[in-house]
């Protein structure tokens, strides 16, 4: 499992709650696109971009978070999905 520490201490500089931005790179399957999509709730902005090729997506969300605890669980159940970026 990915260490998520430093993240989460300079996660913890913010103030809470606040609009956090989650980018993510996802290999162009409908199942790993939608199991990162469900991994926000339905009020969050999420754009999707296409590579050149088309081989991968680029996923971008903006939700507001309540923690940077909140923030860490959604980057601990994404490394789950197979082929996934986090940036």
């Amino acid at each position: 499992m990915k260490d998520f520490e430093n993240l989460k201490a300079q996660l913890n500089l913010l103030e809470w709650p606040s609009v956090y931005l989650f980018k993510f790179i996802v290999p162009n399957d409908n199942e790993k696109i939608a199991l990162t999509s469900a991994l926000f709730d339905e009020n969050a902005d999420i754009s999707y971009h296409t590579s050149a090729k088309g081989t991968y997506v680029s996923v971008s969300v903006k939700e507001v978070m309540i923690s940077a605890n909140a923030v860490i669980e959604i980057y601990e159940k994404a490394v789950k999905i197979e082929g996934i970026i986090s940036l």
